[in-house]
Formats: C-alpha cells, structure tokens, sequence
C-alpha cells in the first residue's frame, strides 16, 4: 500500500478537521463551491469523483469474467451479500435506529436524511479498496477481479432502482432522473473511460504502470471531497459532535455482521481462503465514492445524506483492516486451494 492507503483514517480525519475549520474561517468560499452547479450535479465534486473512480476502473478486465466458472461458489457469495442482502439490513438498521432508537436526539428531518445516506452506502458495494484487502489477505487476484468486474456490471442497472425503491420505502422522496444521472456520471462513464484506456494500453504492465501513476489522485479526491463536504458540515459537527457517533453505530453492525455473514457462507461452502476472504471483504466494504457523490447529487453538499457517508468513510478503514487481521488469523480453518 501507499503511504496515502496505509494512513487513509489519518488524512481522512485530517480532512475533516481542516474542512471544519475552512467552514468556519471562510464560508464564502465554500458556499461558492456549492454553488457550482449544473443539472443538481456539483461541478468541483464531479471532477473530484471521477478523480477517485476513474483509476479503479481500468484495473476493471471484463475478459476475466469468463474464467468464474472453474469456481462459482466464491462469486455466488458475493452476489447474494450484495444485492439480496446487505442493502436492505443497512435500510433495516437506518430505520431502527434513526427512526427509533436514537429518536429521542435527532430531529425527524434530520434522522430522514442519515437514514437515506447509510442507504447510499448499504447499495454500493467496494469496487476499489477491495483490491487492497485482497492483497493483505493473500487473495487470488484474478478471481478478486472477477468479482469487482460483475458487481460493476450488475451496479450499472441495479443500484439506481435499489436505492429509490429503499428511499421509496422509508418515504422520502426520489428524484429519479438525478439518481440516474448521478449512477451513469460516475459507474457507466468511468466505466467506459477506463475499458477504453485499457485497450490503449494494451499490456498488463502498462496497465498496472498507469495505474500506480494515478493512484494518488484517487486519495486525493477522495480527500478534497471530504473537505468541502465538513465544510458545509462544521456548524452541524460543532453544534452537534454526538451525530458523528449515532451514525457511527448501525455502520459499525452493519460492518461486521455482513462480514460473518459473507465469512461464514464462504467457510460453509468450502470456499478455498484465497477466494473466501476477498468475497467477504466486498461484501463489507463500500463503494463510498459512489454514495458520497449520490448523496450530494441527490440531497446537496450540506445535506445530512452526504453526512453520512462521510462518516462512512471515516469507520470503513480501521473496520476493514480489523477483518483483514481476523481473516489471516483464521486461513488455515479453510481448505486448501484446489480441495473441495
């Protein structure tokens, strides 16, 4: 990992502080930031997006979806966590707490729109990172890329009418046509941006060369994005600092019960480590560029939705690198590749 991966809770933090204190010493500018729009579609934070998404998606080779049928049982688990499951317990888990248990604190308004931001999250699987948790897990890298390759393909028509049927659910109203606009700016766009690099470079050294290039302005995207968005937040953070943990809880349930349950389905089945880890840290992960841009497309940079997946982001890498050391400790209680 980079150092910019390795650190990523750090700058993320660092982010957020920065982006409160830039709230509050010049909120001109930030306003002018938000400002920038065309079609309810942020112009800085779009570029910022495709900045993060962009270099994910031409590590994306469709070629290898084919050889997934040597080994099905991995990819079975990962599509019946994404699709069928983990969406609906986040919207599940949102309700219960925002709507109930937490009630007492939060302001119906407000609960309505963490709610829709931890949806956001919840319908998003990783597309991006999971690379890395594939790699401290010793993950077979080819099959990790067939993974992200169908979850890719199956979120170009899936998670637009997930969310607003999930949105729809929890009675807050959905503007499709921004919601499918926002899911074809930054999934099918960069999609087809980063096959068409792919082919123009033909090798897989200049592929993986390419790639490492532009890695960094993944980050930092990434990093920028979450500095305007806590500068839009930083009165809500300051006034309010108790938020950040509310929506801290049902992510971290979330988190970890998706990953015993995608662990445990893998381990069930015989699912070889090499595959069993991988399939489960997707699962887990979130494809959090994605929602934090949904959510401003959808709700505003200033809204409580972006708020939410944010915080997301901020939970997601100490989550993630706690399953990864669970996952090395339990390797051998799988069977070895090739064994059924």
């Amino acid at each position: 990992m980079s150092i910019f991966e390795r650190y990523l809770t750090i700058w993320i933090a660092l982010a957020m502080i920065g982006g409160v204190l830039i709230g509050q010493a010049a909120p001109g500018l930030v306003q002018l930031v938000a400002g920038a729009e065309i079609a309810s579609v942020n112009l800085v934070v779009a570029v910022l997006i495709w900045a993060m998404v962009y270099p994910m998606m031409v590590n994306v080779d469709f070629r290898a979806v084919a050889g997934v049928a040597r080994q099905p049982r991995g990819l079975i688990v990962t599509l019946v966590v994404n699709w069928l499951i983990k969406p609906f317990t986040m919207a599940l888990l949102a309700v219960l707490f925002f709507d109930y248990i937490f009630a007492p604190w939060i302001a119906p308004e407000d609960a309505a729109q963490y709610t829709a931001g931890l949806i956001l999250l919840g319908a998003a699987p990783c597309t991006a990172m999971v690379f890395v948790w594939s790699q401290l897990t010793k993950g077979d890298a080819t099959y990790t890329l067939v993974q992200v390759s169908v979850n890719d393909l199956i979120m170009v028509v899936a998670f637009a009418p997930i969310v607003a049927f999930l949105l729809g659910v929890t009675d807050i109203e959905v503007p499709w046509q921004t919601l499918v606009l926002a899911t074809v700016l930054y999934v099918v766009l960069p999609l087809i941006a980063g096959l068409i690099t792919r082919n123009k470079l033909g090798s897989k050294q200049a592929v993986e060369a390419f790639s490492t290039r532009v890695k960094p302005w993944s980050v930092m995207g990434l990093i920028s994005t979450v500095v305007i968005l806590f500068g839009l937040q930083g009165q809500t953070i300051l006034s309010k600092p108790m938020v950040i943990v509310l929506i801290a809880v049902p992510i971290l349930i979330q988190s970890y019960g998706i990953f015993a349950i995608a662990y445990g389905a893998a381990y069930a089945l015989k699912v070889p480590h090499r595959i069993a880890a991988p399939c489960a840290m997707i699962g887990t992960s979130n494809f959090f560029e994605l929602a934090v841009a949904v959510a401003i497309s959808l709700f505003g940079l200033n809204s409580g939705a972006a708020l939410a997946t944010v915080v997301g982001v901020l939970v997601e890498v100490p989550v993630m690198l706690s399953l990864v050391a669970f996952a090395n400790r339990t390797r051998t209680r799988f069977p070895e590749p090739g064994t059924r």
